[in-house]
């Protein structure tokens, strides 16, 4: 395998790969009254087909970014989209909840695919493009999601929901076709080749397994009952053995260590704090578009509109993204973060006190694609340039790994607030709706002013966020 960079088709191949990771998204929040509906199951009973998609996502990302590292980049990807495309087939000719579940849970994966694709980009790109091609795929599930949702909405509105998994598959087996012919083949003669930690693996499995599942039970076993706190205990005791593993292992699943840099736990923190914001405003967001106007809230849209409420996010999103690559050459990546939390905070805002009319929810979903965009362009840069080539993969998934917890603390406290505020129409109260939405409001204002108590009080030292990648220069 030649050690030259790849051809300018690359970038857009890893990027329709990535966009796997938004089309399974957008197969869950807008889809369970309908999969509740037409399987005969509660609508919390129904979650689960987030909840479990989450986890196990949760789970593959390190998994897979740490093997991305490795030197077989392409056929980790291959292998991935593969189980993903299983997994939508699965979904599609369920006969019942449980097999659905299966289905769902295989494409988790799908979550694992961004980092891997960062670390092609990685290796492969030429070095003057890297940094903008990291932003790009970061930023390429948020600008997904708001295409994969009207998308999902159309063909759902227009057919059966599994109907919209059967284009969850045609699109994974294009992307298939598309790594096939364009990624470089492997193996990569320069990356290491150190054995895999599976000691870290299945202790951050557990501990992670166990956080998330006393998350989501918590609102139906009650959150001071002995299930609840013994699951947290549990959860909490594995992940300090892991995290005392990992400080020891001399080839960690994640390093940790790397976190000692300020800009790598900056963008950590971040990501865990937006990534809850972020999943209160869209499941509420959808949520307010499909309720019937009765509940006060409700704009009453049909599923085949209601997945056109998120199109503004990727619009917001991919012009993000475009200004990021104009600014990274002027303004320092650890500016950008408080920018876009600024941003994601004010959409909170407005959708906190303005969310019955259907032009405020979509100009939230705008103001909140340009935070989205923003802050996620800029976290795995900030951390490419901190850490060593050989560690980016397993760096940048424990970002998404941080992500997806954080969507899921996000999706539980949903849940939770929801249940407390339930109407005899079994849709929750407007109460209910306004309390989830600020709590989000709250969560982005925190991060957005940690964040710039840190930018202000941090001395100025050198622009690192202007400066080329002289790290990756030089591994190159």
């Amino acid at each position: 395998m030649s050690g030259s960079a790849a051809g300018p088709r690359l970038i857009p191949a890893l990027v329709y790969a990535a966009l796997s990771t938004a089309i399974v998204s957008s197969l869950g929040m807008l889809l369970v009254p309908s999969v509740s509906h037409e399987m005969g199951v509660s609508v919390s009973t129904a979650q689960w087909m987030l909840t479990l998609n989450l986890l196990v996502g949760a789970i593959a990302t390190p998994v897979m970014g740490r093997l991305s590292d490795g030197p077989h980049k392409k056929r980790l990807l291959l292998v991935s989209l593969a189980i993903i495309l299983l997994g939508s087939i699965i979904a599609a000719v369920a006969p019942n909840f449980t097999v659905f579940l299966i289905g769902r849970a295989l494409q988790g994966l799908s979550y694992g695919i961004v980092p891997v694709t960062i670390a092609l980009a990685r290796r492969y790109v030429a070095a003057e493009r890297v940094q903008f091609s990291i932003s790009s795929l970061s930023v390429t599930v948020s600008t997904g999601i708001g295409i994969g949702y009207p998308l999902t909405g159309i063909i759902a509105g227009l057919f059966h929901f599994q109907f919209a998994f059967w284009f969850a598959a045609l699109f994974v087996l294009t992307a298939m076709v598309v790594v096939f012919r364009l990624v470089p083949a492997g193996p990569d003669d320069r990356a290491p080749r150190t054995p895999f930690d599976y000691a870290g693996a299945s202790l951050l499995g557990l501990g992670l397994g166990a956080l998330l599942l006393a998350v989501s039970e918590g609102p139906a076993w009650g959150w001071g009952s002995p299930w609840t706190i013994g699951t947290f205990i549990i959860a909490v005791f594995i992940l300090t053995v892991w995290v005392m593993a990992e400080l020891r292992t001399q080839h960690p699943l994640i390093n940790l260590r790397v976190l000692r840099h300020g800009e790598v736990l900056l963008a950590n923190a971040t990501a865990a704090g937006l990534g809850a914001a972020m999943y209160i405003g869209l499941s509420i967001s959808s949520l307010v578009a499909q309720a019937p106007v009765s509940t006060g809230y409700g704009i009453a849209l049909p599923v085949f509109w209601a997945g056109f409420v998120m199109f503004p996010l990727s619009v917001g999103s991919f012009g993000a993204n475009r200004l990021v690559r104009r600014l990274a050459r002027r303004i320092r990546l650890a500016t950008l973060l408080p920018i876009g939390a600024g941003m994601m905070t004010a959409s909170g805002i407005l959708l906190w006190t303005a969310h019955t009319r259907l032009w405020e929810i979509l100009i939230g979903m705008l103001v909140f694609g340009f935070g989205m965009g923003t802050s996620y362009a800029a976290m795995p840069a900030l951390i490419a340039r901190s850490v060593a080539t050989a560690e980016l993969g397993s760096s940048v998934s424990f970002n998404q790994v941080l992500r997806t917890v954080g969507s899921s603390f996000g999706t539980a406290v949903s849940g939770a607030v929801l249940a407390a505020h339930m109407s005899p129409d079994l849709h929750p109260d407007g109460a209910g709706i306004s309390l989830t939405l600020g709590i989000g409001a709250i969560l982005c204002m925190a991060v957005f002013v940690a964040l710039l108590v840190r930018t202000l009080t941090k001395p100025s030292g050198h622009a690192q966020g202007s400066q080329p990648d002289q790290q990756s220069a030089g591994t190159r």
